[in-house]
């Protein structure tokens, strides 16, 4: 790898090490907390959803 490619990821880890710390302090941490639960349980479902279509549509071409 080229020094600027690491400089490059570096700074990218760096950047989300410190919006996670900024969202996780003060009155913002509950707030995170909450919309992190909320799209993790939209998601979980959409994935259930998705399987249980997936399984569906494979029986009506065996």
């Amino acid at each position: 790898m080229k020094t600027t490619s690491k400089v490059a990821i570096g700074l990218g880890v760096a950047g989300g090490a410190l919006l996670a710390a900024w969202l996780l302090t003060g009155d913002r941490k509950n707030k995170t907390k909450e919309f992190v639960t909320k799209k993790a349980n939209d998601l979980k479902q959409a994935l259930k959803k998705e399987v249980k279509d997936l399984e569906d549509s494979e029986s009506l071409y065996v």
